[in-house]
């Protein structure tokens, strides 16, 4: 019966929290969500913040069940997590939202109790602020853990198209292509240009390959193999290779830690290659 009666006052609550949360946000943040000017974004940001209210009342719904409550909560922290403009802003600034709106269910019980003529016992109020404080840190748990994953999966799209643009087969004529690598070169950009390099052979059907490294500074040992590796996989195909704008510096490197270019037709420069080739 009291926590009917908590939800009920709760609910009654739940735009007015959100007029008086956005009054009181400090709107000089740096950058984010909340120093925004657009009209648009403020009303997105209110609506949000009022789904929040309604779905945490439900914290006192008796015909909810726990598991529920989490499920139901689940779906928001997605939609916020997910959100262009909350993925501008820096989680530090979330967080302080999150305990200013704790704060202010804190201060609804009071204002509660204050209007209830010493109704509810202390255990009752205790066990609902404990409630509170609780469930506040399962959400910030989880919306944290949540960001997180999200914003791993994001870079990570990120880094396979950063790779796919930075090692791209480009047709020059019906049978011959050109793989122009730049910039450093590590064992992970190295298996992923090995991959690519060869399904973007196969799906072009293309008969020989020019590789031109005259934008690579550094070739280690572990990536000189991978590339070797791919001129051999490239063989094995039917494919051809040929290697160029292999730097001094890199040149006397191979040589030093014994890389073997017996067997590789190599040119100097691409220009040479073109002209040979086409």
């Amino acid at each position: 019966m009291e926590n009917k009666e908590l939800y009920q006052f709760l609910l009654n609550k739940t735009w007015q929290l959100t007029e008086q949360w956005y009054e009181s946000l400090d709107k000089n943040d740096p950058a984010g969500v909340y120093s925004s000017e657009d009209p648009k974004v403020i009303e997105t940001l209110k609506q949000q913040n009022y789904e929040f209210h309604v779905n945490f009342c439900k914290v006192f719904d008796e015909t909810i069940s726990e598991s529920q409550f989490y499920k139901d909560f689940e779906k928001w922290i997605e939609i916020i997590v997910k959100d262009e403009e909350h993925l501008r802003t820096p989680v530090p600034f979330i967080l302080r939202e999150f305990f200013r709106v704790q704060n202010q269910y804190l201060d609804l019980i009071e204002e509660f109790i204050g209007s209830s003529e010493n109704k509810y016992s202390y255990e009752i109020i205790n066990e609902w602020n404990r409630a509170i404080i609780k469930n506040f840190h399962l959400i910030i748990a989880a919306f944290t853990e949540e960001s997180h994953k999200y914003s791993e999966s994001r870079l990570e799209s990120q880094r396979e198209m950063i790779n796919e643009l930075s090692s791209p087969v480009i047709s020059l004529s019906d049978n011959l292509a050109l793989l122009p690598l730049v910039g450093d070169i590590d064992t992970i950009r190295a298996k992923h240009i090995l991959e690519s390099t060869l399904k973007q052979c196969s799906d072009q059907k293309i008969d020989h390959l020019l590789i031109d490294l005259s934008g690579v500074v550094i070739v280690d040992t572990m990536v000189a193999h991978q590339i070797f590796e791919l001129i051999a996989t490239l063989d094995l195909l039917g494919i051809k290779s040929t290697l160029s704008g292999i730097r001094p510096e890199i040149a006397q490197t191979s040589v030093q830690i014994g890389i073997d270019f017996s067997n590789i037709s190599i040119v100097s420069t691409l220009k040479q290659a073109i002209n040979k080739f086409m």
